[in-house]
């Protein structure tokens, strides 16, 4: 509060004058008429009773009163944090709130305070829909990687205020432009001409040079709530991989965190320690001031190890999140094998060295583990691969055929790019039953791909509308083929397409990987493209560690769950399997830590891990952006001056009617009461 509000409010301290007056009011003693006093020698009268407060109503009533007018004076320098819409000509509205859920939101607000950022977000989004009135329209979209829609626009606030009741802070990673997307298609549809979409976000961008903010078609775009945003102290331990006697942690760091590990010295600086049983086994210092370090500790040479159980990696020291801490310490070899078919002659790029693809992951820095291979592997060689990329060959023998569809359905994830090899399959070679489709190569007609309705791409499209390759792919579909188009050309044509096969996936792309068909491979939508791929393919394949976000597909079991493990093994937490389309399941992770699966008779265990972009903490730029004048507020008067000024008539009222009867409830009270004048409180 500001100076002028505690000047208000020190009226207050007016409530003295009222105590005094009841202490140092001087009464004559009470006089009875008893006979035996004739006997006792007469003393001069004394009022021991003049330190006593008497006629208490009136004196609780005269301190009430001061106490209001204390309040009446600071009413008007009284705010509240309350965000409010603004309505320019009482109309109704079409609002979209898009509220962050990620990792970053768990920050406090401020230095000290105990709300967090997600919290007070969450806060304003009641705010706002409690400003809402009927025949208004509000969606809600959660902006945590992947953007997703718990309510789509209704008009019933009390469905709206359910949903947000249920809304949980995650530790995803951010993605706000594809959510600002997601709320501007909800509104496209309805019929109300004001159209607003408000961000609830601490607009943590992830990396730099990220795509504008901007509002979507047709809407207007409001981010209030400037506390959320600004930078903090935090460090997050990503993975901690065990070889032998030595484990490997990765950490990544916020900027501001590098700044504040800097400026300490000795014991101050923050800590790696290895923890198990409750206890640290092994600790050392965070080393290097840099956005991301890894730092091998060597285990103590114990033959009691074994009897720890479970290894933590926990970063020690503070910081503003506390739940990316720590870390399960898992065995090497959960990396993704990914195997690449390619034609080394057609897979080069003109600056040399490795073949583009395997430049693409070492750029992705994803913990993957290259297989490039001559030919398309046979069964044995598949038990070792999550992920196969095969480019542009003349179609699968029968007996290659057959193998890989037992690997995709048992959970593999494939890539098939087709190219004119693909088109110039010899008879008896085909793509059947991954690829459902005759191919036939043309020379491109189009220019590039199409935005709309993208789903794969999202801030890594731009670009891609321009790609002029000498040609490309075009598929007659089989009927019920069963495959969904993720991407377009800008003629409509599928670009890539995603078809199901028992618990694994395939996808088509219909541009081969040679940098002398297109530039396709050297664009950002490539790394975007083998960033979904990984994803699945470890969502999908049952490998130890996965970022959070992507779904666990857990399909073709009889009996599924999924049970998160807390830091003390004997404790575990249930994990809800969610039915979906076509009674398909799916495991939705939104928090950090291990977790126990039991898919029929056999059981894993995966490590959901930090996305270590959330850590850069780079504001995102706005563009489009209107102003909280025009759409409203986050601050409102507290005018209660009305209220206050008829209670304290009403005090005034109280105190004329005790006065006047004070005196006469006495005496009914006491009738051999002599009373010498009747002081009502004077």
């Amino acid at each position: 509060m500001s100076f002028l509000t505690w000047a208000a409010l020190a009226i207050g301290a007016l409530v003295v004058i009222p105590i005094l007056a009841h202490l140092l009011r001087r009464r004559p003693p009470d006089e009875l008429a008893f006979a035996a006093t004739d006997l006792v020698p007469a003393t001069p009268a004394v009022a021991q009773r003049r330190t006593a407060i008497e006629d208490r109503a009136l004196f609780v009533i005269r301190v009430l009163a001061v106490l209001a007018l204390a309040v009446l004076g600071a009413t008007p320098f009284v705010t509240c944090a309350r965000l409010s819409l603004a309505r320019s000509s009482g109309a109704s509205v079409a609002l979209a709130i898009v509220l962050d859920d990620s990792l970053s939101m768990r920050a406090p607000v401020r230095a000290g305070s105990s709300e967090t950022r997600f919290e007070r977000s969450l806060r304003g989004a009641r705010e706002l829909l409690s400003g809402l009135q009927a025949g208004d329209a509000v969606a809600v979209v959660l902006a945590g990687k992947p953007a997703r829609v718990p309510m789509a626009a209704t008009t019933n606030l009390d469905a709206a205020a359910a949903v947000l009741s249920k809304i949980a802070q995650t530790d995803r990673g951010t993605d706000l432009v594809g959510a600002v997307k997601i709320a501007g298609d909800l509104l496209e549809d309805l019929q109300h001409v004001d159209k607003r979409v408000v961000v609830l976000s601490d607009l943590a961008a992830g990396l730099e040079g990220a795509e504008k903010l901007l509002a979507p078609a047709g809407a207007r775009l409001w981010i209030p709530l400037e506390q959320l945003r600004g930078a903090i102290d935090d460090c997050a331990v990503i993975h901690a991989d065990r070889t032998a006697g030595d484990v490997s942690v990765r950490v990544a760091c916020s900027p501001k965190a590098i700044e504040v590990n800097s400026q300490r010295s000795g014991t101050a600086k923050r800590r790696i320690a290895i923890v198990g049983a409750g206890k640290a086994l092994v600790e050392a210092p965070l080393g290097r001031a840099e956005p991301v370090d890894e730092i091998v500790l060597k285990l103590p040479q114990s033959t009691e190890l074994h009897k720890v159980g479970q290894l933590y990696a926990e970063l020690r020291g503070g910081d503003a999140i506390a739940q990316d801490d720590s870390a399960p310490v898992v065995a090497v070899g959960a990396e993704l094998g990914v195997g690449i078919v390619s034609d080394p002659a057609n897979d080069q790029v003109a600056t040399g060295g490795p073949p583009v693809v395997e430049q693409a992951f070492k750029a992705l820095r994803r913990e993957v583990q290259l297989r490039p291979l001559p030919i398309v592997p046979g069964v044995e060689e598949l038990k070792h691969i999550g992920l196969l990329i095969v480019d542009d060959v003349p179609g699968f023998t029968p007996t290659q055929r057959r193998g890989i569809a037992r690997w995709v359905e048992a959970g593999g994830v494939l890539l098939i790019t087709l190219g004119p090899h693909a088109a110039a399959a010899p008879i008896g070679s085909g793509f059947r039953p991954m690829l459902r489709a005759i191919v036939r190569w043309k020379p491109a007609a189009v220019e590039g791909l199409t935005p709309e309705k993208d789903r794969l791409f999202g801030e890594a499209f731009p670009g891609l509308d321009k790609l002029a390759p000498k040609g490309r792919a075009q598929l007659e579909l089989e009927a019920n083929s069963r495959h969904t188009v993720l991407a377009r050309w800008s003629d409509g044509a599928p670009f890539v397409l995603e078809r199901r096969l028992g618990r694994g996936v395939v996808y088509a792309l219909t541009l081969p990987l040679s940098t002398l068909q297109s530039d396709f491979s050297l664009r950002p939508g490539f790394l975007a493209l083998l960033g979904q791929l990984t994803k699945t393919a470890r969502a999908l394949g049952g490998v130890a560690r996965t970022t959070i976000g992507p779904t666990w597909r857990l399909d073709g079991f009889r009996e599924v769950s999924v049970v998160k493990l807390a830091p003390e093994e004997s404790q575990s937490l249930p994990l809800e399997v969610r039915a979906g389309p076509g009674q398909a399941r799916r495991a939705v992770v939104d928090t950090i830590g291990s977790y126990q699966l039991k898919l029929d008779d056999n059981t894993s265990v995966r490590v959901a891990a930090v996305d270590e972009t959330e850590l850069h903490m780079v504001t995102r730029p706005i563009a489009g952006e209107q102003g909280a004048g025009e759409l409203g507020g986050s601050s409102a008067k507290v005018d209660v001056s009305a209220e206050i000024a008829l209670f304290l008539l009403a005090l005034l009222f109280v105190e004329l009617l005790l006065r006047a009867l004070g005196p006469r409830l006495r005496r009914r009270r006491d009738p051999t009461l002599l009373v010498a004048g009747d002081e009502a409180g004077s």
